[in-house]
Parts: structure tokens; sequence; C-alpha cells
């Protein structure tokens, strides 16, 4: 079994005791088919500086139960925390300006893990002779892992998820999409396949104003999950033009506007059949399927089984 680094203690410069830690939050999601993620915020006890550290671990398993997996960790100072949340409190806003007598340091401890139906999305998006086809294909055959530079991108999505205030379905659709994006910033990271490369192919994105447009366009497609919407309507919200917009998505996102809408859209089914206990019928309307028939034949091409087998496990 693979041996990995502490992180807390790798962020920390040194091995701390559970003890020396107060749990302010836990949370995660731990749904069959579909990746899965942990959340632990912590306060030290002492004074400590936190030293943003991530890493990328490979489990190499052939013939066991689970399989090959990728986790991706990472160990962040969170500046400011309050315990309290409270909605009367003008000291529980998000600026670490304002006091409050809830508010103390913390320690963010996160973890994502990833199976190989999910990784396939991917490959799909780096293109199977990309040096991140052999890493998400599992070509590697011993487990290992690596340290990951935190990027100001990689940061600035862990922080996302950290701060969202969303609840239930819409939180299961944010998170979808963030989790998504962290693994595509991650992959950048490790093989320095900066998007900013990309961008003098698509010099339209070198406008600020531009590139707005198209990180506007991906929150409407997420809030028309179970209302889809066409390329032609969605240029016109984000008033650009239709070419631009599925480039300039490509370019920034490394998946076509479709896949990136469709995996949304499947993700969030697993959660309403598991999660909520819906029936497929109800899932099916609820994304805006014409019918069940079409519902579940997306749903198997997508996840390789069918609803009514994620409805019995």
């Amino acid at each position: 079994m693979l041996e990995t680094p502490d992180l807390i203690a790798e962020s920390l410069g040194y091995p701390v005791m559970l003890e020396e830690l107060d749990l302010l939050q836990q949370k995660g999601r731990d749904i069959p088919g579909t990746w899965q993620y942990t959340i632990h915020r912590f306060r030290s006890r002492k004074p400590a500086r936190v030293e943003d550290t991530g890493m990328l671990v490979y489990h190499y398993r052939p013939g066991t139960v689970g399989g090959h997996t990728l986790e991706l960790r990472f160990c962040l100072d969170g500046g400011t925390w309050c315990n309290e949340r409270r909605i009367d409190c003008d000291g529980c806003r998000d600026d670490a300006s304002v006091a409050c007598e809830h508010k103390g340091p913390s320690i963010d401890l996160l973890q994502f893990r990833f199976e190989p139906p999910h990784l396939a999305h991917f490959v799909k998006s780096q293109g199977p002779e990309s040096p991140a086809a052999a890493l998400l294909n599992f070509r590697y055959r011993e487990s290992f892992y690596r340290h990951i530079s935190i990027t100001r991108k990689i940061r600035e999505t862990l922080v996302s998820i950290l701060g969202n205030t969303y609840t239930d379905a819409t939180e299961n659709i944010f998170m979808n999409a963030q989790t998504q994006i962290l693994m595509l910033y991650t992959l950048e990271s490790i093989y320095q396949t900066e998007v900013e490369e990309a961008v003098p192919a698509c010099k339209f994105l070198s406008n600020a104003l531009d590139r707005e447009k198209i990180v506007l366009a991906r929150e409407i497609l997420l809030r028309h999950i179970g209302d889809p919407i066409t390329i032609r309507e969605l240029s016109r919200k984000v008033a650009i033009n239709e070419c631009y917009l599925k480039k300039g998505f490509k370019v920034l996102y490394g998946m076509t506007i479709f896949d990136f809408y469709q995996d949304q859209r499947m993700e969030h089914a697993k959660f309403l059949l598991y999660e909520k206990g819906q029936s497929v019928s109800e899932v099916s309307v609820s994304l805006g399927y014409s019918s069940i028939s079409h519902f579940s034949s997306a749903f198997k091409k997508h996840t390789g089984i069918k609803p009514c087998e994620l409805l019995s496990r």
C-alpha cells in the first residue's frame, strides 16, 4: 500500500497532533459511479503559518475492488473562518477586515477522488497522445504520488469551493463543475500546458471582456441544467459570435460546450437518483429530456450503466 506524506504536517512544516486541531467543518459526497470529495476545516490551537500544498496520488490496484483511482489532495491557509455563520452577524461576512468574535484562521484540507470512467472525459479533452494520457489511462504500473504546484487558478477554484453557500441540488451542480475544472487546472499545472499558451490561437481571448463572456456562458449552462439551451441562444445571451463562443470555450475549459453540458447533466442525474431518491422518470423530467428512453440511453452512454442500476446500489 502506498504511503503518502501527511499534507497538514507538510503545510505547517512540522508534525501536528489531532488534539491540537479543532474541527470546524466536515462535508463530502460519496455517490457510486461519480467523483468523491471530502472537506475538513480545522483551527489550530496555537499560532500556525500554513503554506499552501498540493499532491496528486496515483493508485494502481489491478484486480482489487474499486480498482485504480487518482486523488487530488490540498491543504490551504484558509485565512479566516467563522464557525457560527449567523445571518444576523455582520462580522460573518467573507470580508476578512470585518471584526467578528467567532472568526479565526483555519487550516483547510480538501481531497478529491477520481475513477477511470470519470477520467475518460479528461482523456478526450487532453487528447489520447497528450502527456497526461498515460496518467489518466493508468498506464503506469505502480502507485506513486507527486506534489502539485498550486497555481492562481487552482487556488481560486479551491477558494470558490470552500466559500460556496449553495445547498442541496444547486450545490451539487456547482461542485460538479468546480471539481471538473480543478482537475483540468491540475493537469495544466503538472504538464505545463497553461491555457494562456493556446490564447494566441484565439486572439479574441486576449480581450478580458471576451473571456468574461465565455465564463458567463459556462455559468448560464449550469443554470440551465434542467432547461436545455441551444448554442445560438447561448451566444445571444452573452453577446458573442457562435464560432468564437465554441472555440473560446474549448480553449478555456478543455472540452466542447456539448461535452461539458452533457457531463454536468449526467453527474447531476446521479445525485438526483442516488442522494435524492428520485425515480428515473422524475430525473428525466428534471433534466429536460423528452422521454425516459432518451434519458436512459444518454445516462448509459455516459456512465456505462442504466439509471435503474444506480438506484439498486
